[in-house]
């Protein structure tokens, strides 16, 4: 008797936080971070993209693309916000904190960056290692990767992020370090917008030996009329990507990022 009560003395204050802390995540990124931090009982409301635990259906909406409801977000008394730095408006994140609100920016540029946010938000659930053991297990897994992929040739690639207008991501921008860790290069690389328009005829011109989308679009259909010129097209090396594994920087990008290092391997097992 006396260990049963000790033992439920001990787990109160564990109890009590999950109890009494409120996290709001405005991003769909955010969310699927907060949960592998450990803090998904802690979630009270998310922006109208998060889809990702299927329990978040249940929560409320605070945030559109429209922007934040700031009076409902203020009414909900969180502890903590979780913010998308560069994909919320600054203004009304700004005015949370001004409000006395604690707000946590997420951006995570790298998987090592999404390891890294694990960590720190880890820190504010009642049980951080939790989220430590994910964050362990994401670099893990990214160590692997790496050996494996060393050594690689490197093969050129286009990344169709999207149809009308046709659009893809310049430098390194995410989804870039995905495609990099596989042995992927950038054919607009040098592309000074972060996510330029472009043409086909741009496209054509830096001869991708593989295309990857992740939109609703028939890319093999898009691009056959210009097929005698596009080696890609030539040898099917078109491939379709998951677009929630693959545009958001959390835990399941490494499925993008398997998809992506199958798919290359494919294309120098035929050049």
């Amino acid at each position: 008797m006396k260990r049963f009560l000790l033992i439920t003395l001990l787990s109160l204050p564990t109890l009590a936080h999950a109890a009494s802390f409120k996290v709001i995540s405005l991003a769909p990124h955010a969310t699927e971070l907060a949960y592998a931090a450990g803090l998904g009982d802690a979630l009270i409301a998310v922006d109208d993209y998060s889809d990702y635990p299927p329990e978040v259906d249940k929560l409320e909406h605070v945030a559109s693309y429209r922007g934040i409801n700031l009076e409902r977000v203020v009414a909900l008394k969180p502890d903590l916000v979780i913010a998308w730095k560069g994909g919320n408006p600054d203004k009304e994140v700004a005015k949370l904190e001004k409000l006395g609100i604690k707000v946590f920016y997420s951006n995570p540029k790298s998987l090592d960056e999404t390891a890294q946010q694990i960590d720190a938000l880890s820190k504010f659930a009642a049980d951080p290692a939790k989220g430590s053991a994910v964050a362990e297990q994401v670099r893990s897994e990214l160590a692997e990767i790496r050996a494996e992929q060393k050594g690689k040739t490197a093969v050129p690639y286009f990344y169709q992020l999207a149809s009308d207008p046709l659009m893809t991501n310049g430098g390194n921008n995410w989804p870039a370090p995905l495609f990099k860790m596989c042995g992927g290069e950038n054919v607009f690389k040098d592309a000074k917008a972060a996510y330029p328009m472009i043409n086909k005829e741009q496209v054509i011109v830096n001869k991708p030996e593989a295309i990857f989308y992740s939109d609703n679009t028939d890319p093999k259909a898009f691009w056959e009329s210009w097929k005698s010129h596009l080696p890609a097209a030539q040898s099917d090396s078109v491939f379709s990507l998951n677009p929630d594994w693959l545009n958001r920087a959390t835990p399941r990008a490494l499925k993008a990022v398997r998809q992506i290092c199958t798919a290359l391997d494919k294309v120098r097992a035929t050049a």
